[in-house]
């Protein structure tokens, strides 16, 4: 969908001369893979990983990222790839606003006069409206099996790497 915003959809709006467009999602940032039957695999894929990726860079944090790595291959050296979602430390340092802010920039055309922003939902909110519902991994990273640990870590080696592939 990110490509169709930022290549058509904000293009055409912006041609209708508005000063501001508003992205609403229904949904929270969808932030870590899927294993449990919906193909989203590659970190790089999720806007919201790469705009806290580019977070990372403008706040001299970058070492979050080589961190995460390295406890990565040393969970994966030991077999432990399952124990924890390590990815979850790249998104600790920012609010969901400032994710949802460069989110905005990253899917804005330079050449977009209009003022454009992303509102997502919250997990509070995604909670109380499907109250029976618990799958909310990509949104918040808890798996509901050990699987969902190694496939996110897993994706993200495979992200540091510089390979294009599945995490699973």
């Amino acid at each position: 969908m990110e490509p169709t915003l930022r290549e058509s959809i904000i293009k055409m709006l912006d041609r209708l001369g508005p000063r501001r467009i508003i992205i609403v999602s229904s949904a929270p940032q969808i932030r870590y893979p899927d294993c449990y039957g919906i193909d989203m695999s590659k970190l790089g894929d999720f806007v919201a990983f790469r705009a806290a990726v580019e977070l990372l860079k403008d706040t001299q944090k970058t070492y979050i990222l080589e961190e995460a790595y390295s406890l990565c291959k040393q969970l994966q050296r030991s077999n432990s790839l399952h124990a924890q979602n390590v990815v979850k430390q790249i998104y600790k340092p920012f609010t969901v606003e400032e994710i949802s802010a460069r989110i905005a920039r990253l899917i804005t055309p330079p050449e977009t006069r209009a003022e454009v922003s992303v509102i997502y939902q919250s997990i509070e909110h995604l909670h109380l409206s499907c109250p029976n519902n618990l799958g909310d991994w990509y949104f918040t990273g808890n798996y509901p099996t050990p699987l969902g640990n190694r496939v996110v870590n897993q994706a993200f080696m495979n992200f540091m790497e510089g390979k294009n592939e599945r995490g699973y």
